[in-house]
């Protein structure tokens, strides 16, 4: 079950802080110095094996791999995903290098992993972030043609957010998280 609630004492205030916008400032740029630090969080992150198994394409408004994104927008991002001052394309190297393994059951797991990292970082620095999966995805991996065993997984919008977060955020509770996986479906 979901409560509007808000975040406890004691957690961090850049998590306590964190959330989602449904809209940008345009005029919100995300510079080379930030594009830089985002991806260096990333790159930071811990993984199966040191393994690292994940990859980024980053457009900016005003240069052609943003342009490249954008027509793979679905209708539900577009509308709010377009005005980020930065859209990043997460992928995963699902192949396991110098291994009969053809597949890493650890790899989405650690994109993800460098993705929150990412996300808390924009909030270190005064920006937010969105993570989305409103997209073409096989239009997009066309378009993009990434390496074999390369597979696109999510994007992030990035920039300065229109407005603040919410009064509340509707978050199941602590209970739940534990109880739910044993829990009778309701």
């Amino acid at each position: 079950m979901r409560h509007p609630q808000e975040p406890p004492r004691g957690l961090h205030p850049l998590l306590a802080g964190r959330f989602s916008p449904y809209r940008f400032d345009p005029s919100g740029a995300v510079d080379d110095h930030a594009l830089g630090l985002l991806l260096e969080a990333a790159r930071w992150a811990p993984s199966a094996g040191n393994s690292q198994p994940w990859g980024f394409f980053t457009g900016r408004p005003g240069e052609p791999d943003h342009d490249r994104v954008l027509p793979h927008l679905a209708p539900s991002s577009a509308r709010w995903a377009t005005d980020a001052g930065l859209l990043i394309v997460t992928l995963t190297r699902r192949h396991v290098d110098d291994t009969r393994l053809l597949y890493s059951e650890f790899a989405d797991y650690d994109l993800g992993q460098a993705v929150a990292h990412m996300t808390v970082q924009a909030q270190a620095m005064g920006l937010a972030a969105h993570q989305f999966r409103a997209f073409d995805i096989e239009g997009l991996t066309k378009e993009l043609d990434p390496n074999p065993g390369w597979a696109i997984v999510s994007m992030v919008a990035v920039g300065k957010a229109a407005g603040g977060p919410p009064e509340s955020r509707d978050r199941r509770s602590v209970a739940d998280l534990r109880s739910a996986p044993w829990s009778p479906e309701q």
